[in-house]
């Protein structure tokens, strides 16, 4: 179910300040709690200029309450920005693509997994402390299943409020 009001520790993760320098090291404390020994889940994210988002983007993956072992391979598309340094210095491995493209990206990302389980993930995006449990479940549970699908919530900037972006969501499902 979509949440009609941003839950707390999304918006912790939203109203970080990606300046603060005590947060890379959050991140990579909390990166390593994720090494529970061989890797059962890879979490594959293109990121392209993305050095105002992907810190908060990496401390709510991070965060997520699994009982998998899981790695982050964040793959640099030719960034223009500071995004790799970003990456690199919470002790999570960026590898650089220079052929531009999401497709491409993605492509090199999927070529170094190691989990069985592969999810795709956007630098932009802030996701729920179960975000893995919730996507990885359903395929350990049933081997009949190939792949899952979760819903997103956007998240309110201006003056636009949550509730108006929960009846927009609900709509854009129900005609799915």
């Amino acid at each position: 179910m979509r949440p009609i009001f941003i839950p707390d520790d999304v918006q912790e993760k939203f109203n970080a300040d990606p300046n603060n320098k005590n947060l890379p090291l959050t991140i990579q404390n909390a990166y390593q709690s994720l090494n529970k020994g061989p890797v059962d889940v890879s979490v594959v994210m293109p990121a392209y200029n993305e050095e105002k988002n992907i810190l908060q983007t990496l401390w709510s993956l991070c965060e997520n309450q699994t009982q998998w072992s899981v790695e982050i391979i964040v793959v640099d598309n030719n960034s223009k920005d500071n995004t790799a340094e970003k990456v690199k210095s919470c002790g999570i491995p960026c590898h650089f693509e220079p052929i531009q493209g999401i497709t491409q990206a993605r492509n090199s990302g999927l070529a170094l997994a190691k989990g069985k389980y592969i999810l795709n993930a956007d630098a932009d995006t802030i996701y729920p402390k179960g975000w893995i449990e919730h996507m990885v479940n359903p395929l350990a549970k049933n081997n009949r299943y190939a792949l899952t699908y979760g819903n997103f919530a956007f998240i309110p900037i201006g003056n636009t409020g949550r509730v108006t972006y929960f009846f927009y969501e609900f709509l854009a499902d129900f005609s799915r």
